[in-house]
This record gives structure tokens, sequence and C-alpha cells, in this order.
């Protein structure tokens, strides 16, 4: 028997959105315990002195663990594996999977999440007014150079990182798909980056992240269609 494994997250958090899909990808149960990191009593708090999900609750031979934050938790996911799972064998995607992974942990976040995500999700969410014309400009050209990069990877390789999945994929569809569920992206505009998010969108690992829902905003009219 597995030892219990509780995953605390926040469903429209991309790191939060990485974590679960790696957890399905590599099919290891757990127990869903959404949060709202932004409430004074959230318990991620008793956990991780930062605040931030997703945070893994677990055993490890005998003793209690606790993974705080996605980089803990696909660390923790690659150890449980036999061979190489989400980090390729190969030396050359392995880096370049992990020099994308700080891509979106940095840039990204900082150029895109930061200003789109604070706009159309944190500011309902903190009651901090309506968004603002000028920052949702910046925010979407921003997206739109992200998008551009990302095009031409694609258009080369049959994952981001090379030949076979690997966590990048993973963080970039868990940034991407938030995005997606608030219509931010034109996708007929990026044909061979629509292939690739649809190749993930139809992986099981994804079904639960497509019924996800924002209150008081819908999803894009195609956020669960697989064939968008």
């Amino acid at each position: 028997m597995a030892d219990p494994c509780v995953l605390f997250h926040f469903a429209f958090q991309p790191a939060s959105r990485a974590a679960r899909l790696a957890l399905g990808e590599a099919r290891i149960e757990w127990t869903d315990t959404p949060v709202r990191p932004w409430e004074a009593d959230c318990p991620v708090n008793d956990f991780n002195p930062s605040g931030l999900p997703p945070v893994i609750q677990t055993m490890d031979r005998g003793r209690p663990l606790v993974l705080c934050e996605l980089p803990a938790v696909l660390g923790w996911i690659e150890d449980q594996q036999k061979a190489p799972f989400l980090l390729p064998a190969d030396a050359a995607e392995r880096a370049e999977a992990r020099r994308l992974t700080g891509w979106f942990e940095r840039r990204f976040m900082d150029e895109v999440d930061a200003v789109l995500l604070h706009e159309r999700m944190e500011k309902p969410l903190l009651k901090l007014g309506p968004p603002e014309a000028r920052a949702l400009r910046e925010g979407r050209d921003a997206l739109k150079a992200h998008l551009a990069m990302l095009e031409d990877l694609v258009a080369a390789r049959d994952w981001l990182a090379g030949r076979r999945l690997s966590q990048a994929d993973l963080i970039a569809a868990a940034h991407l798909s938030v995005l997606d569920y608030f219509g931010e992206i034109q996708w007929k505009n990026w044909p061979g980056l629509k292939t690739w998010y649809s190749k993930l969108k139809s992986r099981p690992c994804f079904r639960p992240l497509l019924a996800d829902r924002f209150v008081g905003v819908p999803p894009s009219a195609w956020y669960a269609d697989l064939d968008f």
C-alpha cells in the first residue's frame, strides 16, 4: 500500500497546476486539498513559511515528509522513478528542460503572469477593482513575445525540450492553461503551439484541470475542448 499523499494547492496557480500534472503523469495517487493562499488561516502556512502552494504532505520510510513548492515536488516525483521521467536522460535535453523551467519561473512569471493574472484573477479575488487597460496591454504584448519563442521551439522539436515530454512541457502547459481559461491566448495565431497544447490536453493527467472553474468567471469557449 502506497504512503498517503496530500496535495495542498490553488487550482489557478500555475505552480499548483504543474504539480497536479506531474502527479497525474506519474500516476501517483493523492488526496486533493484546495487552499486559498491569500487568506491568513490558509493551512499551507503551517507547513511552508512562504505561505505558497503547492505543498505535499506524505511519508518517507515511516517518517513525515513535507515538500514545499514546485521544485521540491518535481524532485520528489523524479526520485520515485526507476528511470529518468520528467527530466530526460539525454544531457542536452535535460539541460534544456531545466533552462525552460527557469524561464517560466522567472521571465514568464514576471512579465506575463504578474501582470495578466494579477489583473484578471487576483484583483477580483482581493476586491482591488477592475482591470487596468494599460496593464492588460503590456501583459498581452509580453505574452505574444513569449508565445512566439515557444512557437519556434515546437516547430523544430517534438516537445519543448526535445524528443520527449519533460517537466518543461508540464510547467509551460500549467501557465498557459490558466491564461487560456481567461481567453488570453488566440491559438489561431500559433498553429504549432496549438498542436503541442492539444497533445497535452488529451493526456489523462490534464482532465482534472479542464474541470476547474473560477468563481464568477466562466472559461473561454474552447477551454475544455480537446479539438479546439
